[in-house]
């Protein structure tokens, strides 16, 4: 069974905003005391964070789908609708954020960074944050925004100082569990390493992290092997140790033969040509591993490497190969910048800025695109006729309808509001400015224009006493 994964694609929803309310207040002997809708809930983001105790993206291989949960739609008497529960999904440490395009979109690094992969969709304002001194009691209520959705490719980039690189069965693995309580498997056949495993080296007062990358082979930066699916994983180390095999079996190779490949496949990924570099000869404790060390390492010393003998089975050579590395990675760390606190950058829009742009697409559409004008539409209820009367009047006050003009729409014209798969359509009418005005006088609401029966019932039988009454005062039988 899979147990280690370091690339998956997750669906990402996050939760829906609650509708607002459309209610009026009613106690006894105050049948109308106004609206009193309540807002929609806020709906649930979609937040990756970063949790050191989180080694795999194994999780979200087996559950790709995660959403968010949806807020509360409001209620009446003021009541506002809950908010939806944000959805906090932990990676480990290195992960990569990117797009289907393969953009990269965050760069996951360090206890506690988070990144938000949905955000959740606004709640409707209910009819009483709607009411104003012109629509005293709104017959409507905005709807919620939907959840961002979208999918993104998390990748994991191992974070470790140093990375021990070489062909397969080269005794990576053999070295590392000697130098860290790492306990990798062990065997003499090829590709024993599937994933890669990470320990901790304490060498003085320096502590740092080592990695063994799976064996890499001839074409490995193509997809051969398995080295396409690990080489991003020594993307971060700061020092690179080829670990060549002295005493290897096969007579067609050679240590200077196996560096010049394993350089090679690193040439053809690309980003690591300024890493430092480290030959570790390994093996040496058997003779025929020794007497070839002798032979290739003034060649290995010529060409700039800084060569050290080793061996796993009989601990030789570790403490100064060890030592040598720590020595690097000091250098390494405090050549790096010091971290500086996030500065908050305040970039404020233009004045002429109008939010919103118009394009005519044919001679008779005309597409609207802005954050404000797509959000409205979003949150009409388009069975109310005074909520899309609203909605016009919203537009009208933005300047929809002057850049309509400008740009040469005529009566009946179409008009898109949206991105081109998902936009609301209208025949543009100039002269009718909102929906509203073919109800009624701008702020009233028609229910309570409705007829009251019983209300009628005790007028006229107030009507008739105090007819009743005029006539028997204006009777005198004497």
């Amino acid at each position: 069974m899979t147990t280690f994964v370091d690339r998956v694609e997750l669906h990402a929803a996050a939760g829906n905003g609650g509708h607002g309310c459309a209610s009026v207040h009613r106690e006894k002997f105050k049948p109308l005391g106004g609206p009193d809708g309540g807002n929609g809930g806020r709906g649930g983001d979609v937040i990756l964070v970063v949790e050191q105790s989180v080694t795999t993206l194994l999780d979200y291989h087996h559950s790709p789908h995660r959403k968010a949960t949806n807020g509360q739609p409001g209620a009446g008497d003021n009541r506002s609708g809950k908010d939806g529960q944000d959805l906090v999904l932990p990676v480990p440490d290195g992960t990569v954020v990117l797009d289907k395009a393969g953009n990269v979109l965050a760069d996951l690094v360090g206890q506690g960074t988070t990144f938000v992969a949905g955000q959740g969709g606004r709640g409707g304002l209910g009819n009483a944050a709607l009411a104003s001194a012109r629509r005293k009691a709104p017959g409507f209520a905005l709807l919620g925004e939907p959840g961002e959705s979208r999918d993104i490719v998390l990748e994991l980039k191992t974070v470790a100082d140093v990375a021990l690189v070489g062909y397969p069965s080269a005794g990576k693995s053999s070295l590392i569990s000697v130098l860290s309580a790492a306990k990798p498997k062990i065997a003499d056949y090829p590709f024993t390493t599937l994933v890669p495993n990470l320990g901790v080296v304490t060498a003085g007062s320096t502590v740092y992290t080592i990695a063994d990358v799976p064996g890499l082979i001839p074409g490995a930066s193509q997809g051969k092997g398995l080295g396409l699916e690990f080489l991003r994983h020594v993307e971060r180390c700061s020092v690179l140790v080829h670990v060549l095999d002295t005493a290897t079996l096969e007579s067609d190779r050679d240590p200077v033969s196996d560096l010049d490949m394993i350089e090679e496949e690193l040439r053809l990924y690309g980003g690591l040509e300024n890493r430092p570099r480290i030959v570790a000869l390994n093996k040496v404790d058997i003779p025929d591993g020794q007497d070839l060390a002798d032979m290739i390492r003034p060649d290995l010393e010529a060409r700039g490497y800084r060569v050290f003998e080793v061996s796993a089975i009989a601990h030789k050579g570790l403490n100064e190969l060890s030592y040598a590395l720590a020595g690097i990675i000091a250098e390494a760390r405090a050549a790096k910048p010091k971290e500086e606190a996030t500065r908050i950058v305040i970039r404020p829009k233009a004045v002429d800025d109008t939010g919103f742009t118009v394009t005519a697409e044919d001679q008779d559409l005309y597409r609207v695109r802005g954050e404000k004008p797509e959000r409205w539409v979003r949150q009409t209820d388009f069975n109310n006729d005074e909520a899309v009367g609203y909605l016009a009047d919203r537009l009208n006050r933005l300047g929809v309808e002057e850049a309509l003009m400008k740009a040469g729409a005529r009566a009946g014209d179409g008009v898109a509001i949206g991105p081109e798969e998902n936009a609301v359509v209208f025949d543009w009418e100039p002269t009718v400015m909102a929906g509203a005005e073919m109800l009624g006088r701008r702020g009233e609401d028609h229910r309570l224009e409705a007829p009251r029966p019983a209300a009628q019932r005790r007028r006229d039988r107030e009507a008739e006493r105090d007819d009743a009454q005029k006539e028997y005062d204006e009777f005198d039988p004497f």
